[in-house]
């Protein structure tokens, strides 16, 4: 693995764009682009950043006294690689000079086949098929859509709500924000506007606690109460993301698994978050050795290059759609199985799968394990806990982002806060010094908070 806590090898940094200063361009931002979860015109003002490479951020213009950032966020957890990586460049720049695009309607291409194939190969066994979606919400939306339609098809129309546990996140697309929390983020606000769904009570806390009794038969109770309308069971498999940074243990994945074959509903796991590695394990499904009936992919998959996302399906599913009044999976996004990013995403995980990656996501969690040790210390700390190449310390109340966010920059490193969290999910090529220096950042921005 490249020593990524030498002195900066921020590769030769790249001639400058021709164009604007960086006042001028902060100012364009602010009067033109919308930022996500921010208003508009924007009230604060985004960091420049130049350039990228290894693990590490180039800004245009200095931030409270740093020009340049260790990434601890793996830009929303997708960059697992780190930045301008020379394989995936170079499957970036070999794939352009065959097509950057074709579409998929009545067309296929070699990237898109491999990629399909690849993942079937590391998916848990029995998902045999693949629908390339455009980003993770919407592959969401297509595995909603597959369960909607299955049962249709089967004549059972009737079954089409979907039961999740609450403290989850699923994207901010229609179907996605129904079986989010919905009481944490902003998804209250389209409270009675969008399908009403079944929730049952946020799993108990803890990785390795062990399953709670009464917790399990909550589960069942409200699959076999609620079987004749459910179409799906869906839930973030052992970590819930955006909706919190919680942990659960694997045990009720496999509860949800018996519960939903005793009452014929369908299962979807959404691992947009936590696939190819994040939790230690390939898929977080693989803690259970569960496999459920729809699985969605994102983030990650193309190693933070371009948007992609795929939704995996078994065989069952996709025949029982097949044999419907209508025998088509009704989705079809313009830029599906684009070449490019399926080209991208074939040699990000030949990259992955070809190294140690259970021991570097094991050597970073030690690593987050040590570093934030002292953070369960701190005024105003609720709880610090790790799994895999994830670290979180939870307030006891709301970060004030302004300030945590400056306490990260003047240690050198990029975080975004947000709710009462402060964490990290590092790229798993940064190095053991790196780790350190980004847990000391999570701990600063935890004390600023």
């Amino acid at each position: 693995m490249p020593d990524t806590d030498a002195p900066l090898p921020l590769s030769p940094a790249p001639a400058p764009a021709p164009g604007l200063p960086p006042e001028e361009l902060a100012e364009l931002d602010r009067r033109h682009v919308w930022h996500p979860y921010g208003p508009m015109p924007g009230r604060s003002e985004p960091l420049i950043v130049s350039s990228a490479s290894g693990v590490r951020l180039r800004l245009a213009r200095p931030a409270w006294g740093s020009v340049e950032l260790i990434d601890g966020m793996s830009s929303w957890w997708s960059a697992i690689h780190g930045y301008n990586h020379p394989v995936l460049n170079e499957a970036a720049g070999a794939q352009l000079e065959r097509m950057s695009h074709v579409m998929f309607g009545g067309l296929t291409h070699e990237p898109a086949v491999r990629l399909a194939r690849r993942l079937v190969d590391v998916a848990p066994e029995g998902l045999e098929h693949v629908f390339l979606a455009d980003s993770g919400s919407v592959s969401v939306e297509v595995a909603v859509k597959m369960c909607l339609q299955y049962w249709r098809s089967l004549g059972r129309p009737g079954k089409r709500r979907l039961l999740t546990w609450r403290g989850g996140y699923h994207g901010d697309t229609w179907q996605p924000m129904s079986v989010c929390d919905p009481e944490g983020g902003m998804h209250h606000l389209w409270s009675g506007t969008l399908p009403e769904q079944v929730f049952a009570d946020a799993p108990p806390d803890g990785f390795d606690a062990g399953p709670d009794p009464a917790y399990e038969a909550h589960l069942r109770e409200l699959i076999a109460s609620h079987a004749d309308e459910l179409a799906a069971v869906i839930v973030e498999p052992v970590v819930q993301g955006a909706g919190g940074m919680r942990f659960h243990s694997p045990a009720y994945l496999r509860v949800l698994r018996e519960a939903c074959d005793e009452h014929g509903v369908l299962l979807v796991f959404d691992e947009i978050a936590t696939g190819f590695g994040r939790t230690g394990s390939l898929f977080a499904a693989g803690h259970a050795g569960v496999t459920p009936d729809v699985m969605c992919v994102g983030k990650a998959l193309t190693g933070g290059y371009l948007t992609m996302a795929a939704t995996l399906c078994t065989t069952r599913v996709a025949e029982g759609i097949s044999r419907g009044e209508v025998p088509v999976l009704a989705h079809g996004p313009t830029f599906m199985g684009n070449p490019l990013a399926a080209a991208i995403a074939g040699a990000s995980l030949d990259l992955l799968l070809a190294q140690d990656w259970a021991g570097e996501v094991k050597r970073i969690e030690t690593g987050l394990r040590a570093g934030l040790a002292g953070a369960a210390a701190l005024p105003g700390v609720r709880d610090v806990r790790v799994l895999g190449a994830i670290g979180v310390v939870q307030l006891d109340h709301e970060v004030d982002m302004a300030a945590a966010t400056e306490a990260a920059v003047r240690a050198g490193v990029w975080l975004r806060p947000f709710r009462d969290l402060v964490y990290t999910m590092p790229p798993y090529v940064t190095g053991d010094e790196d780790v350190a220096r980004i847990a000391a950042a999570v701990c600063a921005a935890a004390r600023a908070g």
